[in-house]
């Protein structure tokens, strides 16, 4: 719950991306979305304003993963 889903979304829309870019591979998919949401702080009831920033932080995060 919470922001938790922002960010569990956000990072799979990147990781996806990126196989399909084959710029990795597809068990990195998994990979990569586990190291996001492992490093988010999650927030409980996230304002919109908090959500869209958790978005924003988890596709800049997913970005770099390898």
């Amino acid at each position: 719950g919470g922001s938790l889903g922002a960010v569990f979304n956000a990072a799979n829309e990147v990781a996806v991306d990126r196989f399909l870019k084959e710029e990795i591979a597809y068990l990195d998919i998994y990979k990569t979305v586990r190291s996001v949401v492992d490093k988010h702080d999650n927030i409980a009831q996230p304002s919109l304003e908090q959500a869209l920033e958790a978005d924003r932080w988890a596709r800049e995060t997913a970005a770099t993963v390898v």
